[in-house]
């Protein structure tokens, strides 16, 4: 089974899976959150050029996803890659974000599955490296996906990761997994399931009713709890010791990083954090009024002295 760390925007960036690896092993594979693509003779730049300086990322598997609906760029961004040694390029057809959407972009893209057919052809032949996709069923209803997986089915994906939701879903409600379901006995190419995989018994459940799932890509149940993928395997539950050590190394890397603003990041991170413990409003309140380092280290040391894991 492989199980890998999804691509979450302001959350799974580098310093998250350099961290987490240390602390709690290596996953599979790694994605980035998505890198929109430079310009045709431009080199990525800014946050992008971060996320796949091949640094750091050494020692681990990780996949870059790009977020276009151009191909000569995707293609142009693909070579680059593959220079820094890169060995897949991910696409991103399922951001649901209005600014995305409404550009034509992530699961925006589906909106036209004719375009997209043309779009994959074409950077499935010229990209140097392997194209996975990652997708939603559709924008706003489950029905859409039909047209969408025949498109996938006639091109030669390196993967398709499915997230059975639309774009109007949100990430509200219970992922849809009969499409996956679907995409499992459909498909020419390796399958992929992403969703609401937040414990050992959800795992358990999807690859109860979906035996020949192969991959689990884990978002938010990971970020929440970073020992689940050692659970799923058959080891132990997250300690609190250990979860105030993954704690302090993260915050410590992004302080590297980030400097100040890494009590910003860190309070994003207890927002999925927060359900590790038994009384979590207790402590999203302690941290999420804290200012400064000071400030947010003393409410930090205040939860972890007092407060019990679920």
């Amino acid at each position: 089974m492989i199980l890998s760390l999804a691509p979450m925007e302001g959350i799974t960036g580098y310093v998250f899976r350099r961290v987490h690896a240390q602390c709690f092993g290596t996953l599979e594979k790694y994605y980035t959150p998505f890198l929109p693509t430079p310009r045709v003779g431009s080199r990525f730049g800014g946050r992008a050029s971060k996320e796949v300086a091949p640094a750091h990322n050494r020692g681990l598997n990780v996949v870059p996803q790009l977020l276009t609906k151009n191909a000569d760029e995707f293609v142009w961004s693909a070579q680059m890659l593959a220079e820094m040694g890169y060995r897949e390029v991910n696409l991103n057809l399922g951001c649901p974000s209005g600014t995305v959407v409404a550009k034509g972009k992530g699961s925006g893209f589906l909106r036209h599955p004719e375009e997209l057919e043309a779009f994959l052809r074409d950077v499935c032949a010229r990209s140097p490296l392997p194209v996975s996709v990652k997708t939603r069923l559709g924008l706003s209803d489950d029905s859409e996906y039909e047209a969408i997986l025949d498109v996938y089915c006639r091109m030669p994906l390196a993967e398709l990761i499915v997230h059975p939701r639309v774009q109007r879903d949100g990430y509200r409600g219970e992922p849809r997994w009969e499409p996956y379901g679907r995409t499992l006995e459909r498909a020419p190419f390796p399958v992929a399931y992403n969703g609401n995989i937040f414990g050992v018994a959800d795992f358990e459940a999807l690859v109860d009713a979906y035996p020949t799932t192969r991959h689990v890509m884990l978002g938010r149940g990971i970020v929440a709890n970073p020992a689940l993928a050692r659970m799923i395997g058959g080891g132990p539950a997250l300690g609190i010791d250990e979860l105030r050590r993954f704690h302090d190394r993260l915050f410590r890397a992004y302080e590297e990083e980030i400097g100040g603003n890494a009590v910003f990041r860190m309070k994003e991170w207890w927002s999925y954090a927060k359900d590790d413990f038994a009384e979590p409003h207790k402590v999203i309140r302690a941290v999420r009024h804290a200012k400064g380092v000071a400030d947010y280290e003393a409410a930090v040391e205040r939860v972890f002295c007092t407060a019990e894991l679920a």
